[in-house]
């Protein structure tokens, strides 16, 4: 069920980089309310967290990006087919232990987390689903339809 889910949402952010190559660039990479402040980085920065998460769960080093060298849609399809690559060999091969597995993590003000792969993959995808709808309010705030994202209607 969760690489369905990923599966979904891969599909649903390659229809958003379709979507932002019918706006200007302007648009694209316009400050916003919300998300990472535009379309463009808000699009990165998912990709960002998905790959940062599932390099620590497989014990691999972390990518380190600068958002602001993120200037084009080509550079985040890029890094979205790296990533989307990865986290597929990812789930394949553990696809067993997720339920056996944690990640020892330090937050911000020092305490250390255990925390299950599977809550940890849970997190990606509802993280992207939640950026998805950041998207579709600014889209709407243009006055374009959002990229329609209806589980129900999709073949994954």
């Amino acid at each position: 069920m969760l690489t369905e889910l990923f599966q979904y949402n891969w599909q649903i952010r390659d229809e958003w980089m379709q979507w932002c190559r019918e706006i200007s660039y302007e648009e694209l990479v316009k400050k916003r309310i919300g998300g990472m402040g535009s379309f463009l980085h808000t699009l990165f920065h998912v990709i960002d967290c998905e790959q940062l998460w599932v390099n620590q769960m497989w014990g691999k080093s972390v990518i380190v990006k600068d958002i602001e060298t993120i200037k084009s849609l080509d550079d985040v399809k890029l890094y979205a087919s790296a990533t989307c690559a990865n986290t597929m060999l990812f789930l394949d091969e553990h696809r067993e232990n997720f339920e056996d597995k944690t990640l020892l993590i330090k937050t911000r003000n020092g305490d250390k987390l255990i925390l299950p792969h599977k809550k940890i993959l849970q997190h990606i995808i509802t993280h992207e689903v939640h950026h998805i709808g950041q998207l579709s309010i600014w889209a709407r705030e243009l006055g374009v339809a959002p990229v329609h994202s209806d589980l129900l209607t999709r073949d994954l």
